[in-house]
């Protein structure tokens, strides 16, 4: 009987040992108690990237293209040189310019030093002062005649055409290439009538790239009237320098925030998905675990999800669901 008894404490001391130690290891996990907020009312709507700066260089001067040196879909930065002239004739133009500015210079500071000692009249200094002027003129539009042999690239983009050959004789207005910016983008979406005012109120929007990341819209364009046949307004969303890994002709996913209303959230990070289910680890005041399926929305761009059904606030859910998988399944081994 003494044997009964002592075996029965050992068990009771067992039981008592293990619920302490599951108490113990519920106290350790963290939670988040689900709250009611403001949330912003989005809609997300597919748009086309396009370049804000589209451009076709033409030729300043006239001449023999000597040499090419970007073509279709290679990549420029701005400043880069696309194409060379021949600048034989530009350049003695420019050698002579620049030997006439020496001497018109040089004969302006002799005469205008003589006319300090009074030695001159007036008038022949004015002449002095007009022909340097003139000479630097000249200079001037030389050097921008030469430079001009040289074609630069506006902006940092793409060569989408390009229109001439090398050795072939170019004059001045003629298309040399055309390119698009890839430093400025924006996205043409189209926006149903029932979105308007809510867009034009808020004026704010994100552009949904890469894995679920946002990038908050710089500003907008709204269309003031909207298309007779698909009764949409047309927007364009621009979006702040910075690669988004998305290029012009991409489509891309454009969230507009049209209100505010009230909602459920917690963080995306205590959510389960498991095949079809999606559900938290909810610990109730006594530190009791259980397996909750929830409904949710939308995530946010603070890493917050809305809870549609299953959760009510006040309610605490586990804030590393794995570690409460693990005590879920302590907690149910001791039943």
């Amino acid at each position: 009987m003494h044997h009964v008894r002592s075996v029965l404490n050992q068990g009771l001391l067992v039981l008592l040992f293990g619920l302490a130690g599951q108490n113990l290891l519920a106290e350790e996990l963290q939670t988040y108690t689900v709250a009611s907020v403001v949330a912003p009312q989005e809609r997300t709507i597919d748009g086309l990237i396009e370049a804000v700066h589209q451009a076709t260089i033409s030729a300043q001067t006239s001449g023999r293209i000597t040499k090419i040196h970007f073509d279709v879909d290679d990549y420029v930065t701005k400043g880069d040189v696309l194409l060379e002239f021949s600048d034989k004739g530009q350049r003695a133009a420019f050698n002579a310019a620049q030997a006439n500015l020496k001497n018109a210079e040089a004969e302006y500071e002799r005469i205008k030093d003589i006319y300090s000692q009074k030695l001159v009249a007036k008038a022949i200094l004015d002449r002095a002062e007009a022909g340097y002027k003139s000479a630097k003129a000249q200079f001037e539009q030389a050097q921008e005649a030469l430079e001009y042999t040289q074609v630069r690239a506006p902006y940092s983009g793409i060569v989408v055409k390009r229109f001439v050959q090398v050795g072939e004789n170019a004059r001045v207005g003629q298309e040399l290439m055309s390119g698009l910016s890839l430093e400025s983008l924006r996205t043409k979406v189209s926006v149903p009538q029932d979105m308007i005012h809510g867009v034009r109120q808020f004026k704010q929007a994100y552009l949904l790239y890469g894995d679920k990341q946002r990038v908050a819209a710089e500003s907008m364009r709204i269309s003031s009237y909207a298309d007779a046949d698909s009764h949409s307004f047309a927007v364009q969303v621009y979006l702040p320098k910075g690669d988004y890994g998305v290029y012009p002709g991409m489509y891309a996913k454009v969230v507009f925030v049209l209100g505010e209303e009230q909602a459920l959230k917690i963080p995306s990070s205590t959510v389960v998905h498991r095949s079809e289910v999606t559900a938290v680890y909810v610990v109730d005041d006594k530190k009791r675990i259980s397996f909750r399926q929830i409904r949710i929305g939308k995530g946010d761009i603070s890493g917050q999800v809305a809870v549609l059904a299953g959760l009510q606030v006040g309610e605490q859910v586990a804030s590393d669901p794995v570690y409460a998988g693990v005590l879920l399944k302590e907690q149910q081994g001791n039943k």
